[in-house]
């Protein structure tokens, strides 16, 4: 299975604005209903490093 999602630009807002609250990776692929992979490998896209989780 590809981590190669269709990312609308709604989307894309959503993930930078929870990435700079914070959110940790696991959360932001349950809020967008998305792989936690595909997550991870668009914030790697965009140069977003993730909030490290405990």
């Amino acid at each position: 299975m590809s981590i190669e999602t269709n990312w609308s630009l709604d989307a894309v807002q959503n993930l930078r604005s929870m990435a700079r609250e914070g959110m940790p990776v696991s959360v932001i692929s349950l809020r967008l209903k998305r792989p936690v992979e595909a997550v991870s490998a668009k914030l790697a896209q965009l140069g977003i490093t993730p909030r490290v989780e405990a």
